[in-house]
């Protein structure tokens, strides 16, 4: 049995947002590019709460099976992050991404690479620094018999005015999936990965309704913990190379990126997947002025991960990030073999 193809790592992707050389960097390349309302670069995209040591507190805790955590940064550390820790691999974009396409801060740009990582195993879950393990997981909550576990949902891509960029790359995604699979073929062939019994009632009833229309109009975006195979980036690298590298040059999110949801996507409706209601895995929350049902579900550990999603919506930042530290040392309050001691 080959090791390699059998062991789980975890990928996280970090940047500090308050280093002033970063921000002096981000700032004169968004100056040369000139960036216009087609891109994407709020604050939300790079604020850090200082809860990044409870992520791995988590792993730790919580998922001890994991083979490597792989931490993806353009060269930062935390001050307080043990470089030394067998489990972990610090690894720098100019590590494994193509050196014509750095500097980049651009998100799609470093996922979209990942597949280079020296050592990275064929199996891997891809964590954005803001979902958190709350409780225990198992190997079996990503992946089964080898695949990734996940859900075939369609969901309109919908016309959102305050969003200028994610409407479009989510369309650019099912462009390109239109491209390789017929939809009316696709739910013939694999019926069974549309109709799932354990799916949500209301994703069971999208996809039925979907049925009406005989092209693709969009997939429900999970927006939690990614179970990827690194198979499907070298298929959709050899397919659509091009348009990758277009991707990977932008410096900064743009109308014209696919996002790494395209990955998933192609494992699903290329009937590589599991399905399974991913829903109950991770629940997902917006920062925002009410963030009491966030705080209560850290502090039940009533889910097994949730997304702590900041978006550029008003944040009381001074009275929420002391709630946040508390509500995960609540929970966590032991140092991982990830920090100094």
């Amino acid at each position: 049995m080959n090791e390699n193809r059998e062991q789980i790592d975890f990928v996280v992707a970090w940047v500090d947002g308050a280093d002033e050389a970063w921000r002096s960097e981000r700032a004169r390349y968004a100056k040369a590019e000139g960036i216009q309302a087609d891109s994407d670069d709020g604050e939300a995209r790079y604020r850090d709460w200082g809860i990044l040591k409870y992520w791995f507190r988590g792993v730790e805790t919580y998922a001890p099976w994991v083979h490597k955590v792989y931490f993806v940064t353009c060269g930062q550390l935390p001050p307080w992050l043990n470089t030394d820790c067998p489990k972990l691999v610090h690894v720098k974009h100019s590590d494994y991404i193509p050196a014509e396409f750095l500097p980049t801060f651009n998100s799609h740009t470093i996922e979209w690479n990942f597949h280079r990582i020296s050592g990275l195993s064929e199996r891997f879950v891809y964590f954005n620094d803001d979902m958190f393990v709350i409780n225990r997981i198992r190997p079996e909550d990503f992946f089964v018999g080898g695949l990734p576990k996940d859900m075939l949902a369609l969901q309109p891509v919908i016309a959102n005015e305050s969003d200028t960029v994610m409407p479009y790359i989510y369309l650019n995604n099912a462009m390109v999936l239109a491209k390789y699979f017929d939809k009316r073929e696709n739910v013939r062939w694999q019926p069974g990965s549309y109709f799932h019994p354990g799916y949500p009632p209301l994703n069971f009833f999208y996809n039925l309704l979907e049925l009406a229309f005989p092209r693709f109009t969009g997939f429900y975006t999970a927006h939690g913990p990614s179970p990827l195979k690194k198979a499907a980036y070298r298929t959709l690298w050899e397919l659509e190379g091009e348009l990758l590298s277009k991707v990977c040059s932008h410096k900064f999110r743009e109308r014209g990126d696919v996002s790494q949801y395209l990955l998933r996507e192609w494992q699903k409706l290329s009937g590589r997947f599991v399905p399974a209601n991913i829903k109950r895995l991770c629940r997902y929350f917006e920062l925002g002025g009410q963030n009491g049902k966030l705080l209560q579900t850290i502090r039940r550990q009533s889910a097994k991960m949730v997304c702590v999603n900041d978006t550029n919506r008003q944040v009381d930042e001074e009275r929420l990030r002391p709630q946040l530290l508390a509500a995960f040392e609540e929970i966590l309050p032991h140092p991982s073999a990830f920090e100094l001691q």
